[in-house]
């Protein structure tokens, strides 16, 4: 077994304090208190707030004892797939839910062991696994008001009495006929439950819908292409930037037809400003992957939507990246944060893109502040903050049946879905994220409905070092890196911060680690029985003692060498994701473990 190089390249803890001190008399930046409630310790939702911090004010742990953290108890899910949900806590009571077959477990923590109170098994149609893209994943469950609620891969939305698990209300959203499937974790907010769609390698056409919570009735539907009236764009969308200006742009800016294939499907995160009244959600990547078929900017895909949560009425958009070139999905986190910018006060977004750059985004107006490099890029050369443009390099530009050598950062980006986390003790973005590579060469494709609809062969690799992951601690003010540990494969997990001062992720050979969260020093690590792809927890349990939580089993797309047992020796298997990973099988097997830690 390969082992993994872990090395902090950081400040030292007292260059590091100096500089706190000096920086002292410029706030910290911090969630709105609307957004990011105080700590009760409970775990609720996968973000942890509407702000998407994913940071906990639990200190019982912390950077003096956490060496000692040793397992409390474990829960087998008996699905051996990729787990890359967040386990939730309400009360006594922990929900787990599984990739397909979606099933859902509440756990007695009030009990030595946790023993399962009730499951429910949603029998999702089995034909969903054939058209999932890159796994059969979910991405957990939403708690509010005595609910929970959960999708499936076939294209349900469930609602479930939190108590004992009967069926309050199930919404048939998607349809797998035509490649659709539900991976993104349900997402509630006043009286709402969001839920998007995945499929754009299918050439299904994104959409973000909002359910009542109460009832299951669709509430309203805006779909990412088409005309103005499908997107929800009306009077009151005022976008900053000129480019996206303009009457039906989610038409015009395709070939004649080209948008009712379009993709831009939200299969990724949603954050809430309640002061403000709206949602933050991003668009997936644009169909199909040959960017030759598909000329414009391709309206309104890979990009970043607010809207109205009661209408879901478009207020503004920005586009990451026009005219997708290299499948960078913007489905990414949005973390909400207050700040001083240039000493003016600002409500914004923080956002480590796929494309590669951290952005900060003024969430009122959808105004770009500032675009930052965190990876190595070699397509692009920056954004121009007067437009909003990215801007490629024109002689990196792709060519049928060219092959585009060394294209950085590869198809799942610098960073896929796997979440970052903010700690408001010390002001950092944590971003866990890839160092990839790939060669990228378009081919000519077809649309059939309900087959995939891709149009590019790809081979990732490493980057830059040889390292294929990284943490990285974002300074958002200073707009440059505070530590950044490498990792020899590619990170695939959320990242959680505490007010103990550290900062936990896992690794898809199976470490569990706890870093501190000013240094990046590695403080404690604990081997799972497969990979973690998943999103790490804490929680107050019914003791009144602080507990860690992560589910391990290896698989999504950087992990379907393993969980889809595929061939090594096929550099384009999951869409080139093999090639970048072929020893994974030697290092990790599959799994489908809960893993709870304590102090002793």
């Amino acid at each position: 077994m390969s082992s993994i190089r872990s090395a902090a390249l950081s400040f030292p803890a007292l260059l590091y304090c100096a500089a706190l001190a000096i920086a002292a008399q410029t706030p910290l930046p911090a969630p709105p208190p609307a957004s990011a409630p105080p700590d009760d310790g409970q775990w609720t939702m996968p973000a942890k707030n509407f702000a998407s911090t994913r940071y906990s004010e639990l200190n019982e742990i912390n950077a003096g004892n956490v060496a000692t953290l040793k397992v409390s108890f474990t829960f087998s899910t008996g699905v051996n797939k990729g787990h890359e949900a967040a386990p939730l806590v309400v009360g006594d009571t922990m929900y787990v839910l599984t990739p397909y077959p979606n099933i859902l477990f509440a756990l007695d923590l009030s009990k030595p062991g946790a023993p399962m109170k009730w499951k429910y098994d949603p029998r999702p149609e089995a034909a969903a696994q054939g058209v999932a893209c890159c796994d059969v994943v979910a991405r957990g469950p939403a708690y509010a008001d005595g609910r929970i609620f959960f999708n499936t891969l076939d294209g349900n939305t469930i609602a479930l009495d939190a108590k004992d698990g009967h069926v309050l209300w199930q919404t048939k959203v998607g349809d797998i006929r035509i490649g659709e499937t539900v991976t993104m974790a349900a997402f509630v907010a006043k009286g709402k439950v969001l839920v998007g769609n995945s499929g754009g390698e299918y050439g299904v056409r994104g959409w973000l819908t909002a359910l009542d919570a109460a009832t299951g009735k669709v509430a309203w539907k805006a779909f990412a292409t088409g005309p103005d009236k499908d997107v929800l764009i009306g009077p009151d969308f005022k976008p900053f930037y000129d480019s996206d200006k303009g009457q039906d742009l989610g038409v015009k800016s395709w070939q004649p037809d080209g948008w009712q294939q379009g993709g831009g499907n939200m299969w990724g995160w949603i954050s809430y400003d309640p002061d403000l009244n709206l949602v933050f959600h991003g668009t997936g990547n644009p169909g199909p992957w040959n960017s030759e078929m598909r000329p414009g900017d391709n309206k309104w895909t890979g990009g970043i939507f607010a809207r109205d949560i009661d209408t879901g009425a478009a207020k503004w958009f920005y586009q990451f990246t026009p005219h997708d070139l290299f499948d960078w999905d913007a489905i990414n986190e949005n973390v909400l944060l207050d700040l001083q910018w240039k000493g003016v006060p600002r409500k914004v977004i923080v956002r480590p893109e796929r494309n590669g750059y951290v952005y900060v985004i003024d969430r009122s107006s959808g105004e770009v502040l500032s675009a930052t490099p965190y990876h190595p890029l070699t397509v692009t050369d920056g954004v121009d903050l007067k437009t909003g443009r990215l801007h490629f390099i024109e002689s990196k530009l792709p060519q049928l049946d060219k092959v585009m050598y060394d294209v950085c950062p590869t198809a799942p980006g610098a960073k896929d879905w796997n979440p970052s986390a903010f700690s408001n003790k010390t002001g950092l973005l944590y971003i866990p994220h890839n160092n990839l590579c790939m060669d990228w060469q378009m081919t000519e494709v077809n649309y059939i409905a309900g087959t995939p609809y891709v149009g590019a062969e790809v081979r990732m690799k490493a980057g830059p070092g040889g390292h294929r992951g990284e943490m990285t601690a974002w300074n958002i003010v200073e707009q440059k890196p505070q530590w950044v540990i490498k990792e020899d494969l590619p990170l695939w997990s959320g990242a959680l911060a505490t007010a103990g001062d550290l900062v936990f992720y896992g690794t898809m050979n199976g470490w569990f680690k706890a870093v501190d969260a000013r240094t990046g020093e590695l403080l404690w690590q604990f081997k799972t029985g497969s990979g973690i792809i998943s999103q790490p927890v804490t929680y107050r349990g019914p003791d009144g003692h602080q507990y860690v939580a992560v589910l391990s089993g290896i698989g999504g797309w950087a992990g379907a060498l393993v969980s889809n047992d595929l061939d090594p020796r096929d550099a384009t298997a999951a869409k080139g994701f093999v090639n970048a990973v072929r020893e994974l099988k030697e290092v990790v097997g599959k799994g489908g473990m809960l893993y709870v830690f304590q102090l002793p």
